[in-house]
């Protein structure tokens, strides 16, 4: 038996605050908002929350399934995800720039895909603030001019690049990724 996160369902306690004041566990429940890639065996991403603004109101679990966003937010809002990125020896002599623009495109996301030409068919690009934490495994990032390597624990601020996610281990690697509606801006200031 493996205390492996990956492709395990994600628990969801959503708390509030009752009529008296005190705060309590509205849903304790798996997450079924799960978007996964046929071309990648053993992707997943789950929606764990989105807010449709900031500051951030008090949604129900119906109201953010019903928002737009499986990989960016809305506008003016974040999204809360767990990525599993299963290893490349699983998918990627197999897919094709298509497949991956594809994949995109389901997910209601087509312009965020840069793969055509790219050293990673899975290339993309937001407007996003993103801030992530390597929960499990082993990660490379893949970028226009360098390749990052990650392990559990690292963590990035993406701030609106052109990115990759790499798994050139053998086991399935967890990535929890906050993402935050924002402006790309040139340049290379802090």
């Amino acid at each position: 038996m493996t205390d492996s996160m990956a492709n395990r369902p994600v628990r969801r306690i959503v708390t509030v605050d009752g009529a008296d004041d005190r705060s309590y566990a509205l849903s304790d429940a798996p997450v079924t908002d799960v978007l996964r890639d046929p071309a990648r065996p053993g992707f997943e991403s789950t929606r764990v929350w989105a807010t449709d603004r900031t500051p951030a109101a008090a949604l129900n679990a119906e109201t953010v399934a019903a928002l737009p966003g499986l990989l960016e937010p809305p506008s003016a809002g974040a999204l809360f995800r767990i990525v599993t990125v299963p290893p490349d020896s699983v998918w990627n002599s197999q897919v094709s720039p298509e497949a991956a623009r594809e994949f995109f495109a389901s997910a209601g996301a087509g312009h965020l895909w840069r793969g055509a030409g790219a050293k990673h068919p899975y290339l993309q690009q937001s407007s996003t603030l993103d801030l992530c934490v390597v929960l499990e495994g082993e990660l490379h990032l893949i970028l226009d001019t360098a390749e990052v390597e990650l392990r559990a624990g690292d963590s990035i601020v993406q701030r609106g690049t052109r990115h990759a996610w790499s798994n050139r281990s053998n086991r399935p690697a967890v990535l929890a990724i906050s993402s935050h509606d924002g402006e790309r801006h040139g340049g290379t200031g802090s």
